[in-house]
């Protein structure tokens, strides 16, 4: 379905979203001209930002199929998931086993109609409309207690989604939250936007806040990033930009600037 063809009343489509600008980074239509004038705004300051989504989206392929294949991971949660595109995260994990079972959750409705219609076949996958930061409501949500077994392990992921969440909410500290409700062996995977200029922090930080209408948070550093992994085991080749995260032999697109980088990777909970 074209972004364009579906309008509800509850949508304010001249709001930019996060969501729908990720897709539109990704070449994806379930966007609106909001969310494209913002981009195309965007990328005259990081021009680096298409190619930056293709990656962090080829890094969350990689970290499930890595999760299912190696480690035998067979439920996911994946926090702040945006809009369906191509092998999303049950695609690939149930390539690996019929019976894994996915939760996807965002606090955007347009996510929620779209992954419905996706997914309404498919009894082991659910999308869930919440706030990430709502902790209790989405691990105990019907949907999420139908499908995840929490005394057995779960990946909660949490893919270019915490630069969503300003410092007041304490994002090391959701994180920290989700770990808690979590059996050993299971996993976290995190990565967020980061930048070493100060600049270039500041100058998305204010423009996305602006055009999102507060629903943003913050472009961090690095060392800010690494607090998310308190306690955690690292697994290899540990926290780095994200295109470098066990490479396949699939090429990756290079960046041709490096004003900010997606930065993370996963930990284990031991």
């Amino acid at each position: 379905m074209h972004g364009e063809s579906w309008s509800p009343d509850a949508i304010d489509t001249k709001v930019p979203s996060v969501a729908r600008m990720y897709d539109y980074l990704l070449g994806g239509d379930d966007n609106y001209q909001s969310d494209r004038d913002a981009c195309e705004q965007l990328l005259k300051q990081v021009p680096s930002s298409k190619v930056l989504a293709v990656n962090n989206r080829r890094f969350l392929q990689r970290v499930v199929r890595t999760l299912a294949d190696d480690y035998g991971i067979r439920q996911f949660v994946d926090h702040g998931s945006g809009l369906p595109t191509q092998n999303n995260v049950h695609q690939i994990a149930q390539a690996v086993d019929p019976e894994s079972r996915v939760v996807y959750v965002d606090n955007d409705p347009i996510v929620l109609a779209h992954g419905r219609a996706l997914l309404e076949e498919n009894d082991r996958t659910a999308v869930i409309q919440a706030d990430m930061r709502d902790t209790d409501g989405i691990l105990g949500h019907e949907e999420t207690t139908r499908l995840i077994d929490f005394g057995k392990p779960v990946a909660a992921l949490f893919v270019s989604v915490l630069h969503c969440i300003p410092d007041e909410d304490d994002p090391a500290g959701l994180v920290r939250r989700v770990a808690e409700r979590l059996v050993p062996g299971s996993f976290l995977v995190v990565c967020q936007l980061v930048s070493d200029r100060p600049e270039i922090r500041k100058f998305v930080t204010d423009f996305m806040a602006e055009a999102t209408g507060g629903h943003w948070g913050r472009v961090r550093e690095e060392r800010e990033v690494t607090e998310f992994f308190h306690g955690l085991q690292i697994l290899e080749p540990g926290l780095v930009e994200v295109s470098t995260w066990r490479p396949d032999t699939e090429l990756a697109p290079v960046q041709q600037t490096d004003e900010w980088i997606e930065w993370g990777g996963v930990g284990r909970l031991v």
